[in-house]
């Protein structure tokens, strides 16, 4: 029998929703910006790449680098482009993959990411987001970089993971069931983060949790609900974020992550993170971090496998401020290392591990 609307049924559901607008497909999406052949072969390559190295077959380090999040596309694809002659110069020693993040996971307000908010005023179009998310992938695998994306709502995934080489499980969502089983099924390999007060055990837990199958609703390519049966995600690995006020990239912290690992039945392969907590929170701190990595990798440390760092043209970061013109090329979230930092510490092509890879200056006092 159909439902009959009542006043009294009116007032039992959505009485805290304003409004709802009607959401674009996936396949919608991807028909309007479709990853032809080619660039679905970049992705390909690159994930078989990243793979590699997580599994030591490849002797690169991997290195995700890029903004904490992107909010100006047009700065984004400049900084893409001068990331894609550096990781040319470097490739015999470096994985590179661009951190091209839409999603900022958030302790309890503010701006949400160019998904959700890419008018940066709360307006909340989040169709237009999602395009706009869309073609700058596209765009910068047009240039031949691997992208990376950490996933935060267990719906976009199906927008824009098909353009993903490696992604992420924030430290705020690891220890969630429903993220573990969106890994579990996700394409690509998949880095588990610490949580924020510094458990590393969570976080192998997810490891364990995202590679064995799941099933789960979801939705599929055309936007209908559907159920989801995965398989498991054999390419998930541990990243070190630093928690609860102390760093963990330091030798003794990485060896302790590594026992977890080992204790586990994991692959022993670590991620260094060189903001958030291991940084400080302070953007120049980063250059230390990777320093201290170079360090570890030159003394025949073979667990860590490679190194996140938020970076952008300019360093530093800005607020929001309606009444205010935005520096271009600065983060509106995470204070990044500029591009000059990051150029400058990428160096010259060096011999491939167990040598360092290339040497960061200490920040300025």
């Amino acid at each position: 029998m159909p439902t009959v609307t009542t006043p009294e049924t009116d007032r039992v559901s959505d009485q805290r929703i304003d409004r709802v607008v009607p959401l674009t497909t996936p396949a919608l999406l991807h028909h309007e910006l479709p990853l032809d052949d080619a660039l679905a072969s970049a992705v390909l390559s690159g994930r078989r790449a990243v793979s590699r190295v997580l599994d030591r077959a490849d002797d690169r380090l991997l290195v995700v680098v890029g903004p904490c999040s992107v909010h100006d596309p047009a700065a984004a694809l400049d900084y893409a482009h001068r990331l894609r002659v550096a990781a040319d110069r470097l490739a015999d020693d470096l994985l590179v993959v661009m951190r091209v993040y839409f999603e900022k996971p958030r302790s309890t307000v503010g701006w949400k990411g160019l998904i959700n908010d890419p008018g940066l005023d709360g307006s909340g179009d989040v169709n237009t987001g999602l395009r706009t998310a869309r073609a700058l992938l596209l765009d910068v695998l047009r240039l031949g970089l691997p992208v990376g994306c950490e996933f935060l709502d267990p719906i976009t995934p199906q927008y824009i993971a098909d353009t993903v080489a490696w992604g992420a499980i924030g430290a705020r969502t690891v220890e969630s069931q429903v993220h573990r089983q969106l890994a579990s099924g996700l394409s690509m390999p998949i880095g588990m983060k610490n949580r924020p007060d510094g458990s590393i055990a969570t976080a192998v837990d997810a490891i364990r949790a995202a590679g064995v199958p799941h099933v789960f609703p979801g939705i599929d390519v055309s936007g209908t609900p559907a159920i989801m049966h995965t398989r498991g995600n054999a390419d998930g690995h541990l990243v070190l974020r630093g928690g609860g006020g102390r760093p963990n990239y330091d030798a003794e912290s990485v060896a302790g992550a590594l026992e977890l690992l080992r204790a586990a039945g994991l692959p022993e392969r670590v991620v260094v993170d060189a903001s958030h907590a291991n940084s400080g929170k302070d953007h120049r701190n980063q250059p230390r971090v990777a320093a201290d990595v170079a360090g570890q990798l030159a003394a025949g440390q073979r667990g860590i496998v490679g190194i996140m760092l938020e970076s952008f043209l300019l360093p530093g970061r800005q607020d929001l401020d309606p009444t205010r013109e935005l520096t271009y090329g600065r983060s509106v979230t995470d204070a990044c290392i500029g591009w000059d930092t990051t150029e400058r510490g990428a160096g010259p092509p060096r011999h491939r591990r167990p040598h360092p890879p290339p040497h960061f200056p200490p920040p300025p006092p």
